[in-house]
């Protein structure tokens, strides 16, 4: 397995040993976590967590797929061992970054956010002001498993601490390269129909998807066929998910979680390159056509979700092939695709701490040491396996120690309405021990299509002090709303390519350049 960050270990491993001993060297400087009214009354190491019960509010985002979390049986089985009762308030996928934003503003806090994806401008905005609190002191102390996954993966640490030392937040941990990374599905069943081979170049793209277009592949007689759709965003400058899946055929990375390629260490913020021109123009020639989704930036995750089942699409992105599992014969993985310029990289996966900020706890929780021991059991096999297969012979069965869905549960097709993973962002781990689920073989062969095209390290999001936090949001705040407005423009025509320049003028004066070195700054302290 590939260990990025391999340059910090010596640093990460000091660093690490400090923030967990609670020393008072500086490195933990302001804002000790206070401990809880009922600290002596939580146990450190087995079960139940405390001898009273106890109750805790915790905010969540639910996805399309999923039921209610109070029907899902590992909450309920986990309630009675742990002797922790959680009462979960479910915010749709749809809109959940708004309601997040309110929750914040309006301090009607909840005793914890449980797969919330806290940014890390977000993570370091609520410590700072004192709504989340710090962990690192308690981690050493409640949180056995997760310590234990920063020693084994170093890259994870800085990943999540600030530059004064603090974890205001815990991710998921991925030490499976196939569940960090969307595969490239096509249509195998439209490509022998029509006697097209796989596409391995943007133009053999092209073609194939003009053919999807116009030979009707589903024999319907109708041109109702969707060649290539994708999802329609994340909002809040996460970027459009097209434009990601497809960076990497024009050489474009997002390295440092952003739109940046590193160049001999060098910092390149490449949004308004050449060489993202050509690939807007490239999408935009895809849109034109009707060769791309025109919903592709309107429909909802669950009218995404539902495409991919309908076996009516040519060409999309997932992780995993759960939504189209009843006609996963239909398709293939391929390989990411070269681009004009000979190109082909895997541009878009995460790091080993993947879903950052999918667990916090707030000031407002009285019971921070029973929290903490609460979410860290999913850290550990056996907890995240309750977390993702449910119950033992109910749901699931062992192979070998891996755990497989019975199939008679598997033809339910419920097995979303049991867990909170589906639908991803849960705080837990993902090891290739509890993957079954999402990594079938078919999965693996569509990871072993883009593992030669990979990054050799893919770089976290920095964790910026608060000032320059604070800089790097006010600055990505204008120029990433800008950047996705005009970028749709562009796909979509209502934007002449004419006004690139302008575009650039723009960026320029959005102080594209100002970010472009901070970000640089922070790479170099990650080098050092």
């Amino acid at each position: 397995m590939r260990k990025p960050w391999k340059q910090l270990t010596l640093r990460t491993m000091i660093m690490f040993s400090l923030v967990l001993s609670g020393c008072n060297s500086g490195i933990v400087a302001t804002n000790e976590a206070v401990p809880g009214k009922h600290a002596a009354d939580v146990s450190k190491e087995g079960f139940p967590i405390v001898k009273e019960p106890l109750k805790l509010k915790m905010f969540t985002r639910i996805a399309p797929v999923n039921g209610p979390f109070k029907d899902m049986p590992i909450f309920q089985d986990y309630s009675k061992n742990s002797n922790v009762q959680v009462e979960f308030s479910e915010v749709p996928t749809d809109g959940f970054q708004e309601k997040k934003n309110l929750l914040f503003a309006s301090n009607e806090l909840p005793d914890a956010l449980f797969r919330t994806g806290l940014s890390p401008l977000e993570t370091i905005r609520y410590g700072t002001s004192g709504q989340l609190i710090p962990l690192e002191n308690l981690i050493d102390e409640y949180a056995p498993n997760f310590k234990k996954l920063m020693e084994q993966y170093p890259e994870i640490l800085p990943a999540i601490t600030t530059p004064e030392g603090h974890i205001y937040s815990l991710p998921a941990v991925v030490t499976l390269s196939s569940a960090r990374m969307d595969k490239k599905w096509i249509n195998q069943k439209w490509l022998k129909k029509l006697g097209l081979k796989e596409p391995e170049t943007t133009e053999d793209l092209y073609q194939v998807l003009t053919a999807f277009r116009d030979k009707d592949p589903n024999g319907n007689g109708k041109q109702d066929e969707i060649p290539m759709t994708a999802r329609a965003g994340g909002g809040q400058g996460q970027g459009l998910p097209i434009v990601a899946m497809m960076s990497g055929s024009f050489g474009l990375d997002m390295q440092l979680g952003y739109n940046i390629n590193l160049e001999d260490d060098k910092v390149n913020i490449w949004m308004g390159s050449e060489r993202n021109k050509e690939l807007l123009m490239y999408l935009n020639k895809l849109y034109q056509e009707k060769l791309l989704d025109p919903e592709i930036f309107s429909h909802t995750e669950a009218q995404y979700l539902a495409k991919q089942a309908s076996g009516n699409t040519g060409f999309f992105f997932d992780q995993t092939n759960n939504p189209f599992l009843k006609i996963a014969d239909q398709y293939t993985g391929i390989a990411p695709l070269e681009g004009p310029h000979g190109d082909r990289l895997q541009s878009q996966g995460a790091p080993v701490p993947r879903d950052f900020g999918a667990f916090a706890i707030t000031s407002v929780n009285e019971y921070p040491e029973a929290t903490l021991r609460w979410i860290d059991y999913f850290y550990s096999e056996e907890g995240s396996t309750l977390l993702r297969f449910g119950r033992e012979g109910e749901h699931y069965e062992l192979k070998d120690g891996i755990p497989y869905y019975k199939e008679d549960f598997l033809n339910s097709g419920n097995q979303s309405k049991i867990t909170p993973y589906a639908g991803g962002g849960a705080p837990h781990l993902i090891s290739e021990e509890v993957a079954s689920y999402i990594n079938p073989p078919q999965v693996q062969e569509a990871q072993k299509k883009l593992d030669p095209y990979l990054p050799d390290i893919r770089y976290s999001s920095p964790m910026f002090d608060e000032e320059t936090a604070r800089k790097v949001e006010i600055l990505r705040n204008d120029i990433d709303k800008y950047y996705e407005e005009q970028t749709t423009k562009f796909i979509v025509g209502s934007l002449s390519f004419d006004q690139w320049n302008e575009f650039q003028d723009t960026l320029k004066k959005m102080k594209i350049d100002e970010l472009e070195k901070l970000y640089q700054d922070a790479y170099d302290s990650m080098k050092k």
